[in-house]
């Protein structure tokens, strides 16, 4: 395999808190030598997640075994997916704000038609369902655990707890019109055909959408780590990798 430098579109801060991560890891086990060091392993797995390489890419491009670059990037991963906000660190962020903004997308995954549990009707391809809760300007404030593609967003929000949360705390969200119903808190646009709403339903709908579309930002940032743009891992692994990526948009910033 031929072997060619590259470069990383992200910040020395995110290679820092990973190898800093790391060494803390190593310490704590007792780790006496690796094949690559600390901040290796860390660009590795930067790489991994934001380049989207696979394993034997990454392998030859390091110098190391198959196996060594799994499980390298497997405990950097799941290193950093310990370090991502709760669901209760997230409401107490979100308590703050003006107002939070919910929405839900789709990371693809490598599935065959007969996965009928991971096939979403609405974006018609196979996937894993991911609630993103974000502040009025589009930062990300938390990410779900990953579910079946086929689940639908509300039922998404409630299984995670989500909508209880907001509901109880009473924070202002808006979300679209997928979660109608999900309580006092969540306010969505009008529903019914657009010729037949009335003007005001109209600009309310205008305006909410507007909103929402600051969401949209947040979206645009996990998809950024080109990993999570298919997917070819075990759907096991996929809310660590969500995780550890949240980690490193939240704390590795300048």
């Amino acid at each position: 395999m031929l072997v060619y430098p590259s470069g990383l579109d992200l910040s020395t801060f995110a290679l820092r808190l990973l190898r800093r991560e790391l060494t803390a890891r190593r310490r704590r086990i007792g780790t006496r030598w690796r094949r690559l060091t600390c901040g290796r392993q860390a660009l590795m797995t930067l790489a991994h997640l934001r380049c989207g390489h696979t394993f034997a890419q990454l392998a030859a491009g390091f110098g190391v075994g198959l196996a060594t670059a799994h499980r390298y990037v497997t405990e950097a991963v799941d290193v950093l997916a310990v370090l991502a906000p709760t669901l209760q660190q997230a409401m107490a962020v979100a308590a703050r704000k003006a107002f939070v903004i919910l929405d839900g997308t789709l990371l693809p995954i490598d599935r065959i038609a007969a996965d009928r549990l991971f096939y979403s009707g609405k974006h018609r391809k196979h996937g894993m369902n991911v609630q993103v809760l974000t502040d009025p300007f589009g930062k990300l404030i938390w990410a779900s655990p990953a579910l079946a593609g086929a689940v639908h967003d509300i039922r998404a929000a409630r299984s995670h707890g989500l909508l209880d949360a907001l509901n109880t705390g009473g924070i202002r969200c808006w979300a679209d019109k997928a979660y109608q119903g999900s309580g006092p808190a969540v306010r969505v646009p009008f529903r019914g055909r657009w010729n037949k709403l009335s003007a005001g339903k109209k600009a309310v709908n205008r305006a909410h959408a507007k909103i929402r579309a600051l969401g949209e930002q947040a979206m645009a940032t996990l998809k950024s780590w080109r990993l999570l743009r298919k997917l070819r891992c075990s759907t096991t692994r996929i809310t660590d990798l969500v995780k550890a990526i949240l980690t490193l948009e939240l704390t590795a910033s300048p």
